[in-house]
């Protein structure tokens, strides 16, 4: 499997590192309470078909990505750096 990171091209899978759902990067607020944060700590979906990533560029640029793969594929639908909205 290869990725497309945003500021280096094309490169082998073993360069990045899966860091996990990507909705970890949407915190609860600090007011929100604590079953928010149980559930933002604890509770995980396993979902089949496309889902956003987290991935990181370690042995290469260290950029941070959001990745849209299909879990029942391994196919990669998009690639952005983290800090880009969805859109």
């Amino acid at each position: 499997m290869r990725l497309i990171c945003p500021l280096c091209g094309p490169r082998d899978l073993r360069e990045f590192t899966y860091l996990g759902d990507a909705r970890l990067m949407d915190r609860p607020d600090p007011e929100a309470g604590l079953q928010a944060f149980h559930d933002y700590l604890h509770m995980r979906n396993n979902p089949a078909g496309q889902h956003w990533e987290l991935w990181q560029h370690t042995q290469g640029c260290g950029a941070w990505l959001r990745v849209l793969r299909c879990t029942q594929t391994h196919r990669i639908e998009r690639v952005l750096l983290a800090r880009e909205p969805v859109v």
